[in-house]
């Protein structure tokens, strides 16, 4: 009796995934965290009038979803003053990455993104087969100008860069933005994934023509939209590449639930608006929590804040384990010198409250081992 005949390129896969969540972490710990302000989700929640359309639509899950998305596509055209010709939903930004690299990339084929950028592509990337060309942070920023030097280099089939950035939170203005795609080698397709775009200082936002056919813009309604359970992304692109999406992508991956709800949250300006103000709010209270245990907050343009623990990363992930330790699920940068830092996603007032009295106590802890 014999097993699947796996390919000769899944057989050099690690059978991992990109991040341990915090669920994981729970069984580990026998016990549910106390703040959960690690995964940069919103913890604010959906939109009212999502929620209700979402339970609206659960009476009608018997029914698959629309697998054109038309409705959804139609009202993100709007929204983004764009066609719906230039409108790609999937489930999640990481989906539509994953549909993206098996469009470009060629087992052997080069691809083009930074030491400790967002580890979900560089797992899409290997799936495939395609080798990874990385450059380091500069002053923890993605640097966009070794981005695009390493691209020419290598003749890369894609690059992937995040503005704001994961995991440190800086940003980039929109001049650079828009060089940067200007400048983009013959062939080579920009992945500008902008997550957390609706955090952005409204006159950064870069202003790219949907119809550039070097770049695809990739947003999400997990962050600011609340919904990172439903998995909803969309991609704006040149319709010729938006098209080719339905190659290779699963037509009934999303469901009713979600598309009733990322319509109906989308509608909510004003809810929206409040969650932004309240991102605002606890960026600044972690800001401040970190300067009251002598450490330092790094400027973000996301919903979450990197602390500088002031050593380097050995002690960085000795105070993140004090924190899960004490129930306190965070994050942190994975490469060094970002790994420096400790990564925390804005939270309720409560949640803060926790973070206020457990950092301290894990500092003391980190430097009592070290």
């Amino acid at each position: 009796m014999t097993g699947p005949r796996y390919t000769p390129l899944v057989e050099t896969l690690p059978a991992t995934v990109p991040f341990v969540g915090p669920e994981a972490q729970e069984r580990q710990l026998g016990q549910p965290f106390r703040a959960r302000i690690g995964a940069n989700e919103s913890v604010f929640g959906p939109s009212p009038r999502a929620i209700a359309a979402m339970a609206e639509a659960a009476r009608d899950s018997w029914m698959y979803g629309d697998p054109e998305n038309h409705d959804l596509r139609q009202a993100l055209a709007a929204h983004e003053q764009v066609e719906p010709e230039n409108i790609i939903v999937g489930e999640g930004i990481d989906g539509l990455l994953g549909y993206l690299v098996r469009l470009v990339t060629d087992p052997g084929d080069a691809v083009v993104t930074s030491e400790g950028a967002y580890p979900t592509f560089n797992y899409h990337v290997a799936g495939f087969g395609g080798v990874l060309h990385k450059v380091p942070y500069r002053d923890d920023s993605e640097d966009t100008e070794a981005l695009l030097a390493k691209a020419a280099a290598t003749r890369a089939k894609l690059v992937y860069f995040a503005n704001p950035d994961n995991p440190m939170g800086s940003w980039h203005p929109r001049t650079p933005v828009e060089a940067m795609v200007e400048a983009m080698p013959d062939g080579t397709l920009l992945a500008l994934d902008e997550a957390y775009a609706q955090f952005l200082p409204k006159d950064d936002m870069p202003r790219i023509d949907p119809n550039d056919p070097r770049v695809i813009r990739f947003r999400t309604f997990s962050k600011a939209y609340g919904m990172a359970g439903a998995r909803v992304g969309y991609g704006i692109g040149a319709p010729d590449l938006i098209t080719a999406f339905n190659k290779v992508r699963n037509h009934f991956g999303m469901t009713r639930i979600a598309q009733a709800g990322a319509l109906a949250a989308l509608a909510d300006a004003d809810y929206l608006a409040e969650v932004l103000a309240k991102v605002a709010a606890a960026r600044d209270r972690i800001a401040g929590i970190a300067t009251e245990n002598g450490l330092q907050a790094l400027p973000s343009a996301a919903n979450f804040v990197a602390i500088d623990c002031g050593a380097d990363g050995d002690f960085a992930r000795a105070v993140l384990a004090q924190l899960i330790a004490r129930g306190v699920f965070v994050r942190m940068p994975f490469v060094a010198p970002q790994d420096r830092c400790i990564r925390v996603s804005a939270g309720t007032e409560a949640d803060l409250d926790i973070l206020a009295e457990a950092l301290p106590q894990a500092l003391a802890e980190a430097r009592a081992g070290s």
